[in-house]
């Protein structure tokens, strides 16, 4: 169970966030001192801290400082009543996660509390190699093909080296994991570790988001933003899906890269940074210089030293690994206990084409254990576009309905913590394979019927492994 620890001397605000943000997976501690708070720090270990800038004892300054003296990594959210303070801009600039205001609107900040909880689970939790002796969680890069195995030469070559990376591979070949293994693995793992996944922010705030802005810098923008490349002074970000940014911000990060300076948005004085860059793609990003989509000096750039990650149907070697790596995590997470894979299960393992690569099989198998009444994974656990040996979307005749009911009985039944996640993504699949089927795979009609845009209709089909290797791109 993660641990949020909340430091502000309002009771009344205290117990509402206690009460709104607590859950079965989250367990929330409070205090109403700077040294009450630094006394829980200590004892309970927090994920997360929510600090308000003006405490009895100490200012949330001198108390976000002596935070991050005893853990640098620990994401610390800044709030308070004052929208002119100082204080919690400087915060900011020395490497708080968020600063909100309050009245807090605690929708927003269940989702910043959220995304602090992912990034303290990327610094945090090991994303180690197969085989290698860990103590406590950690998230395995599993294989043992020679393709993965040069893989692992290579991040223990280039970990220690202060180079940018430039992460290549499909949709769902672990390219997060890979890039959380270079970091904890440099001289750098100490510091701070910051994950932008370029596709999933707009244009017009990614640049913000990354360079930050001066109060009055666009309409909305009223008061001055820290970016995240001067949140992780002295750690790692990594760019996640950086084939998809502007050319705009793409001329900053080049600058960036080359003198690790760039000017807030709307702002004139030049920020002196120092972060080492870690980038990833699913995209070819030299169709892309040459489509003009993608700056080629930039490229060079990024390309300091390159990973690639094989997909999985050209190391098929290791899927009886990994499925049995999965099927173990899914036991302990949904609490089952299957023991074994049938024979057949495998053979159409090995028959799959695994368009949605490694977090496809993933996502099959957490269905499959789910589905599962005894101790043996078997044929009729699996969804039907992997029970017939075929990727991407059926051809034949339409899919049985799906039983919602029975499903979220199935979930609760085996206490999952993601029910809404899971349902969703279920129904998803049902949905887009029917409307494909029907509109015979035409992205465009799929799109229209569905009432989404094609890259929103692309980004789900590779999600749910519907997309095929020859539709990417």
């Amino acid at each position: 169970m993660a641990t949020l620890l909340i430091i502000d001397d309002e009771p009344n605000l205290l117990y509402s966030l206690q009460a709104g943000l607590e859950t079965e997976e989250l367990s929330v501690v409070t205090a109403k001192t700077g040294k009450q708070g630094l006394a829980a720090v200590a004892k309970a270990n927090p994920d997360v801290v929510i600090v308000d800038v003006r405490l009895p004892d100490m200012s949330g300054l001198e108390l976000f400082d002596k935070i991050k003296e005893r853990d640098p990594r620990l994401p610390v959210i800044v709030v308070t009543a004052f929208a002119a303070t100082e204080t919690a801009i400087e915060a900011m600039k020395r490497g708080a996660f968020e600063y909100m205001l309050k009245p807090v609107d605690l929708h927003y900040l269940r989702d910043v509390v959220g995304r602090a909880l992912e990034l303290r689970r990327m610094q945090s939790i090991p994303a180690v190699f197969d085989e290698q002796p860990t103590e406590g969680p950690a998230d395995q890069i599993v294989g043992r093909s020679a393709v993965m195995q040069e893989v692992y030469k290579t991040i223990g070559r280039v970990a220690p080296q202060d180079v940018t990376v430039l992460l290549l591979g499909e949709s769902g070949t672990g390219k997060e994991l890979v890039a959380r293994a270079l970091y904890q693995h440099s001289k750098r793992g100490e510091k701070p570790f910051v994950a932008i996944n370029c596709a999933a922010i707009p244009d017009a705030l990614l640049e913000s988001e990354l360079f930050g802005h001066e109060k009055g810098a666009f309409t909305g923008a009223d008061r001055q933003r820290i970016g995240k490349f001067e949140q992780a002074n002295g750690g790692t970000i990594f760019l996640d899906e950086i084939g998809d940014m502007a050319p705009a911000t793409q001329a900053k990060v080049l600058r960036l890269l080359q003198d690790q300076q760039f000017e807030r948005v709307g702002g004139r004085d030049t920020i002196t940074t120092d972060v080492r860059v870690i980038a990833a793609t699913n995209r070819k990003l030299d169709d892309f210089v040459t489509a003009g989509k993608f700056r080629q000096d930039l490229l060079y750039r990024l390309n300091g030293v390159t990973i690639t990650l094989p997909p999985l149907r050209d190391r098929k070697d290791d899927i009886p690994l990994l499925a049995d790596h999965f099927v173990r995590t899914c036991n302990r997470t949904l609490d089952k206990s299957v023991q074994s894979i049938a024979p057949e299960v495998l053979r159409l393992f090995q028959a799959h084409d695994w368009p949605g690569n490694v977090r496809e099989m993933q996502n099959v198998i957490r269905y499959a254990v789910i589905q599962a009444v005894g101790d043996v994974l078997t044929v009729d656990c699996l969804p039907v576009s992997v029970r017939g040996g075929q990727s991407g979307v059926p051809s034949g005749p339409p899919a049985p309905p799906l039983d919602v009911v029975r499903l979220v009985r199935d979930l609760l039944a085996t206490g999952t913590p993601d029910i809404y996640r899971a349902v969703i993504a279920e129904v998803d699949r049902v949905t887009f394979t029917e409307v494909l089927r029907h509109v015979n795979n035409n992205q465009v009609q799929a799109s229209a019927l569905l009432g989404i845009s094609r890259t929103t209709l692309r980004t789900k089909m590779q999600d749910l492994g519907l997309l095929h290797p020859h539709q990417n791109g």
